[in-house]
């Protein structure tokens, strides 16, 4: 470094008068920059001065009595009040409408400033006036010799890391006016080591989370196939015994008894069956199967099974369609139906039901009409919601869960199909799907309609029926159920005792389980019967089975598929439609 006496004689000077060894008037040539170095410094000070007045804190005085004694408006202001006088709660009120932990958190902060002179970096979720939680960071600093009084410190998480980041930046600023370079790369590379462990800490968590949400989903799985059949065994049996006890003539008082116990089996298996089917469409393990169907195989079945059930309640049920082809899965939209049906029935004290269809261009829409309460329109948007259910009329009378227009909106949406709704209060609703017509180029050949004068009378009187069930308590209640409906029913557990009651005389329908004992199936043994007499034989299947699978195989064998607990209306309906054709043995 060239010493002073080295250097220039005009650098000398100036040096000489910075340092105040010059003349006065060399001192004031370099007034300007001291001033103009003091205006900057005065700009920082304001700058910090504005940040500190504008920060969001909120600031509180308390005490481990009486609670909030004293607030600023940035913490009312925080929690969504205007006025800080309407955030000073007691102990109660903190309790209630401040900590979303309640009373257990105000006890863990009061057992930490018992022992402690304050509680610092305390992170915690409060609840603003509107219901929502923010997350924030608390310092409690408890004031010595007060009995109890201490004061508070209260910043939004989220803004406080953006001030934090703001701040970080001006530093960093002051860091490159007075810093080394190489300070600036440490710091730089201090945070990208703690953004590398941070994101590792992150995937760890998130490998960890999804790991024990497949688990979850298995575990759940395992348990819904355990209530398909353990639950719904029982409930099945109990139903059909129940049944048959309906259609008997009894005393008054034990009839009201028979129909209160239907009531409660009737409402244990639709919420049994609801939550098996919303935990299936949950978990996306429903996929449709479309095909061409005429309208009549979808609506004859459900005017079979619903007019005696619009019957006993008063009602009449009609019906009204065209002859159109739908390219649909006629499974999941019978069940779209089937609960618009139920419900018109449920929530319609008199008057009548209709199930109609009309086409619009490439669509038909299938409505189901009512003369019932209504909706009110505040409550249209929200029907579709799980676990929300009308309390009013005939269905407070049966206590479900109301998740059958939820499952509705939930197979729609996996069909494609718009839903809509019409309802006045106290003139009745329209609910109704659209359903895509099949195109030209779609094609099958359905039976011809069945001319109307084949279809009266009651085919089941006279007719031979074989039960197949491995459960000895809904073989009797199946038997029970069938002889008073007029049949005669043989019934086994297996293939053997099947063919040893049958002897040498075909039945003339088999109702099977699907699942016997041992791994073998129902259709298994329906297979081997057909052969061993030679003869196709019709034949329901009756499981507690769900799964598309056990449905495909019973479609390509042509044989109904009824899943437990089985609704005896359906079951009669059924049978019926499959034994209409069949001319009685012997005749």
């Amino acid at each position: 470094m060239a010493k002073p006496s080295d250097l220039p004689q005009s650098q000398s000077e100036a040096l000489a008068g910075l340092l105040g060894l010059g003349s006065h008037s060399a001192r004031k040539s370099h007034y300007p920059e001291l001033l103009a170095r003091l205006e900057e410094l005065e700009t920082e000070r304001n700058r910090y001065k504005w940040l500190f007045e504008h920060a969001v804190h909120g600031i509180f005085q308390a005490s481990l009595q009486d609670g909030l004694l004293a607030a600023n408006p940035a913490l009312a202001r925080m929690l969504g009040y205007d006025d800080p006088q309407q955030v000073l709660w007691s102990l109660t009120g903190l309790a209630n409408y401040l900590f979303v932990g309640g009373v257990a958190e105000l006890e863990h902060i009061r057992s930490v400033l018992a022992h402690e002179p304050g509680l610092f970096g305390y992170e915690t979720q409060l609840r603003r006036r509107d219901g929502s939680v923010i997350d924030v960071l608390m310092n409690l600093l408890l004031k010595p010799d007060e009995n109890g009084l201490f004061e508070g410190f209260v910043a939004d998480i989220t803004e406080r890391k953006q001030a934090q980041q703001r701040l970080q930046q001006l530093n960093d600023e002051l860091e490159q006016r007075v810093g080394a370079r190489t300070g600036e790369l440490q710091e730089a590379n201090r945070n990208l080591l703690q953004q590398i462990v941070e994101r590792k800490r992150i995937e760890k968590a998130l490998r960890e989370a999804r790991d024990a949400a497949e688990e979850a989903n298995r575990s759940k799985d395992k348990y819904l196939a355990a209530a398909s059949h353990d639950l719904l065994q029982p409930l099945n049996a109990a139903r059909l015994l129940i049944s048959t006890l309906r259609e008997r003539s009894l005393p008054a008082s034990e009839q009201n008894l028979v129909e209160r116990t239907h009531q409660a089996l009737e409402g244990a298996e639709d919420l049994l069956t609801d939550l098996l089917d919303i935990a299936r469409l949950d978990q996306a393990a429903i996929k449709p199967d479309l095909d061409v169907y005429s309208l009549d195989e979808l609506l004859a079945p459900l005017a079979s099974e619903f007019q005696p059930v619009a019957a006993a309640v008063g009602l009449q049920l009609r019906v009204r369609h065209g002859e159109h082809l739908l390219n649909t899965d006629l499974r999941l939209l019978t069940r779209i139906l089937r609960n618009f049906l139920s419900n018109a029935c449920r929530y319609t004290e008199q008057g009548r039901v209709l199930l109609g269809a009309r086409k619009r261009g490439g669509y038909v829409e299938l409505q189901v009409w009512d003369s019932g309460t209504g909706i009110a329109e505040d409550q249209l948007q929200s029907i579709f919601l799980e676990f929300n259910q009308l309390n009013v009329g005939r269905a407070a009378e049966r206590k479900g869960v109301g998740l059958g227009l939820a499952i509705v909106e939930r197979i729609a949406r996996i069909l494609g199909y718009p839903i809509k709704v019409r309802s006045q209060p106290g003139r009745g609703s329209v609910f109704s799907i659209q359903v895509p017509l099949a195109s030209g180029s779609q094609s099958r050949t359905l039976a011809a309609p069945m001319p109307p004068q084949q279809r009266l009378g009651d085919p089941l009187p006279g007719r031979r029926l074989l039960v197949l069930d491995n459960e000895l308590s809904i073989l009797h209640s199946m038997k029970a159920l069938l002889e008073q409906w007029g049949c005669e029913v043989l019934t086994a557990t297996d293939q053997a005792t099947a063919l040893q009651v049958l002897g040498q005389q075909a039945p003339e329908l088999i109702l099977a389980d699907f699942h016997l004992d041992h791994g073998v199936v129902g259709s298994q043994v329906v297979q081997h019967l057909r052969e061993h007499f030679g003869v196709t034989i019709p034949a329901v299947m009756i499981t507690a089975d769900r799964s598309d699978q056990c449905r495909r195989e019973l479609h390509g064998m042509g044989v109904p598929l009824l899943n437990k607990p089985v609704k005896p209306g359906k079951l009669r309906a059924v049978l019926s439609q499959i034994l209409q054709d069949m001319p009685l043995v012997g005749l």
